[in-house]
């Protein structure tokens, strides 16, 4: 008993070792932020203020809390789920609803739609399932067409990688990638420790994922390897929402400690914070503009913001001029860089452009 003391001795300090030599080679890479690299580069031209941003469309349909809505790859669709017990596919042109699909469960916290065909979308809640629903053009989808079951808490957010597998990130703090067709678990990423809020696929690699947990850190995943590759620390509270930035090589993250903040998976560290000491309430939903210059936020006081990512991060680029009369719970930029939508616990969607 006394050797296997003393092995666990020796290998506690050889871990604590090999994490102080892991912060020294980050901390040495991180040798400058994001605002003092623009500042060398010269005058960068300049967000265009007052923005020509205005709302354009307002969804109305939902009879409860809009909690998820997700852009379909052409653009023009979007879903979203409300704890009224609907999935509504939504034209965004035209504010007509394409389809109203009614949930098992009503309390739904996540919906997804296919981004190649659009033929497919998925939600999931407090039911621990990810239900995936077919959509047939000119017949009411009724049921799911597959339920998949393996989490052991709620189903927080849910994307499509292809249209044959599809990401699920829960409560029981983990995320797993599943074969849509057969409803297995291909793959079980359980790294963090604590409920895992949400998750994104790259836009330009489908065997990279990133995922937000309420442990405060944001966890990039290789599906390939089925691991964890790298781990994102900075934040003092719950991670909500994470993003991919455009070019598929930094991620923004939104917290609870009332900041937002950009990681560069390259350089493995933090190049900015976006916050403000009047801003003090939560962050629940974050995305990039098509450009990445811009990144939007809702917030738990009925705001959002828009940040220059290339500013210093304390002065928002502009505001959205009175949203919602309630939370903010999601919001998303479409494929295209068009439109921004943003839903709320005021059952209302809107689309800005």
């Amino acid at each position: 008993m006394t050797d296997f003391d003393a092995r666990i001795k020796a290998a506690t300090e050889q871990v604590a070792q090999l994490k102080q030599q892991i912060d020294e080679v980050k901390a040495s890479k991180k040798n400058a932020s994001i605002t003092d690299v623009v500042g060398e580069s010269g005058e960068i031209k300049t967000i265009r203020k007052p923005p020509s941003t205005k709302l354009r469309r307002t969804l109305k349909g939902h009879f409860g809390k809009v909690y998820a809505m997700h852009w379909s790859g052409d653009s023009q669709q979007l879903v979203s789920a409300s704890q009224d017990g609907k999935l509504i596919i939504w034209n965004a042109q035209t504010t007509n609803k394409a389809q109203a699909i009614p949930l098992r469960s009503s309390w739904v916290m996540a919906c997804a739609f296919e981004q190649s065909s659009g033929g497919m979308v998925a939600c999931g809640g407090l039911d621990n399932l990810c239900s995936i629903y077919s959509l047939q053009p000119g017949t009411q989808t009724v049921r799911a067409t597959k339920e998949l079951a393996a989490h052991d808490g709620y189903l927080s957010c849910c994307r499509f990688v292809d249209e044959t597998h599809i990401a699920t990130s829960s409560g029981d703090s983990t995320c797993i990638y599943w074969d849509v067709e057969s409803g297995e678990v291909v793959t079980t990423f359980s790294d963090h420790r604590g409920d895992v809020m949400s998750l994104a696929v790259s836009p330009k690699d489908k065997n990279i994922l990133i995922s937000g947990s309420v442990d405060a850190t944001a966890k990039v995943w290789d599906i390939r390897t089925g691991s964890c590759v790298q781990t994102h620390v900075g934040h003092e509270s719950d991670i909500n929402s994470v993003s991919f930035f455009p070019d598929g090589q930094a991620l923004a993250t939104g917290s609870d400690d009332s900041t937002c903040r950009m990681f560069d998976m390259r350089s493995y560290g933090e190049i900015n914070t976006f916050g403000h000491d009047k801003i003090l309430c939560g962050i629940t939903s974050v995305a990039y503009s098509k450009s990445g210059r811009l990144l939007f936020a809702g917030y738990d006081d009925f705001n959002a913001y828009a940040w220059d990512t290339l500013g210093d991060g304390e002065t928002h680029a502009f505001q959205l001029p009175n949203p919602h009369e309630n939370k903010i719970s999601c919001l998303g930029v479409n494929p295209s860089g068009t439109a921004l939508c943003t839903g709320s616990w005021d059952t209302l969607l809107k689309i800005w452009a």
